[in-house]
């Protein structure tokens, strides 16, 4: 016949539980801080998105501010230029983009796009080039009237960072 043995929990094993239980406790309270530390400061979350007034900006002008360290043109668009844009066979450009797909719908006349050259990142100079775009004068790139690479070395279109409108003339980067 088999018997049970029991097990009694000893003073001993108490002190192997608390002692455990004890450092688990002290070693995540010095791990925290550490850990901790780690996560952006006030002032680059302050950057993470800014809110922009559209108003003062006129029709035909661009503007440039300061988003996250990086300059970001904000233009408000001639009817003309959009409809140029709009125009442009996709079979044109380097890196096919419609119009539509870098504005947001019911907004066309506002382009906001991150002002790198996708090149080597020089800023480019506005309303110049052979599409009266952009142009980058480190290397030669061209950009349309909608960011669009036409020609030069850079490889791709000027990047449209992520936006909203909170309502008709403030916008929201980021």
């Amino acid at each position: 016949m088999a018997t049970a043995s029991e097990t009694k929990a000893t003073r001993r094993d108490f002190l192997y539980i608390a002692t455990g239980a004890a450092g688990a406790v002290g070693l995540a309270g010095i791990a925290w801080p550490l850990i901790d530390q780690l996560n952006p400061d006030a002032s680059v979350l302050a950057l993470a998105s800014i809110q922009f007034d559209l108003s003062p900006v006129a029709e035909g002008s661009t503007v440039t501010i300061l988003w996250r360290g990086l300059p970001v043109f904000v233009r408000h668009r001639t009817p003309e230029e959009i409809e140029e844009a709009r125009a442009t066979p996709l079979a044109d450009l380097k890196d096919p983009e419609t119009d539509e797909d870098r504005v947001k719908e019911g907004h066309a006349e506002w382009l906001i796009m991150i002002a790198n050259c996708t090149h080597l990142g020089c800023v480019p100079v506005g309303e110049a080039g052979a599409f009266d775009g952009w142009f980058c004068p480190c290397h030669g790139s061209v950009y349309d009237t909608s960011g669009r690479i036409r020609s030069g070395p850079a490889p791709a279109n000027l990047v449209v960072p992520p936006y909203e409108f909170i309502s008709d003339t403030i916008v929201q980067i980021g």
